[in-house]
Order: C-alpha cells, then structure tokens, then sequence
C-alpha cells in the first residue's frame, strides 16, 4: 500500500492510498483522482520521505535516555488542518439537516411564513433565488460541498 501526499491546484493538500504508484498514475491519468475538499481533479504528488513501520522498536541506549513526552501519554489529538475542520463542519451540517434539491427556496419561504415547521434544510438555489430569499428576511447561507461527501464514503 502506498501512501501519498496529494496537493490540488486550489492548494489544499490530502493524503491518497494506493495499490502501487502504477495504480495511482493511472488513475490520476483517468482523472479518479480528486482533492475531497473541492474536487478537483489536477492534482500532483508530493516529495515524501517513505514511511517504515517498525513498530514501537527503539535502540536500547535511546529507550533509556529518551525523556517521556507530554503528548505520548496523553489522548489529545493531533490539530486538524483547516481542510479537516471544514470537512468536519460540513458532516455535521448534512447529519442534522434535510436535503430538500431544488424545492431550496420554496421549503424556506413556506418555514419563514408559518406554513410548515421550521427545520435544517439544505439544497440548491440560483443566485436569484439566495438574493430575493435574503431581501425577503430568510436567511441563507452557501454551503459549497465537497463532491466527496455527496456519495456514501466506502
């Protein structure tokens, strides 16, 4: 298995796994390839140093002169990127709202006057309808979403 460090052209940078780096060139040739935040598809490959897994093995002079860490012993994670953080934020959205397509504008407008209940939705609205639901006082906000969370992850 071979681990890749990715990077799109918008400059957001992912990790890809592949079979081999055959595996990957192909599939970057066929376009497969695409940033999970915005989706595009030109993407290249970044210079990294190859990963070894040797386990927890230390050399015995270093296992015994090595101080212990703040952070080994701890259960704090690691930050995330600004990339990991949107991708969290815009789970969270999709987990607790409706999509609703193109009927958008027209399920906000009918929760905005009382003529069903209020609830999160989420769809598609053209730029007409954002700008007149925002004149008419209903709130609106675009949410891009990464064509990596439209399908069910696998």
């Amino acid at each position: 298995m071979k681990v890749l460090d990715l990077r799109c052209t918008h400059g957001h940078g992912f990790e890809g796994w592949f079979a081999s780096n055959e595996a990957f060139e192909t599939q970057l040739a066929g376009g497969l390839v695409e940033c999970p935040v915005c989706g595009d598809t030109a993407v290249v490959k970044l210079l990294s140093a190859p990963r070894l897994n040797l386990g927890n093995a230390k050399a015995p002079q270093e296992a015994a002169t090595a101080a212990p860490s703040a952070t080994s012993s701890s259960n704090v994670p690691a930050p995330l990127s600004p990339e990991a953080r949107w991708m969290r934020a815009v789970r969270e959205v999709m987990a607790k709202t409706e999509d609703v397509g193109d009927r958008f504008a027209d399920e906000a407008r009918k929760m905005h006057y009382g003529e069903t209940e209020e609830r999160g939705i989420r769809g598609q609205a053209t730029p007409e309808q954002t700008e007149a639901l925002l004149d008419e006082g209903i709130a609106v906000i675009p949410l891009p979403i990464p064509a990596a969370l439209k399908e069910t992850l696998q």
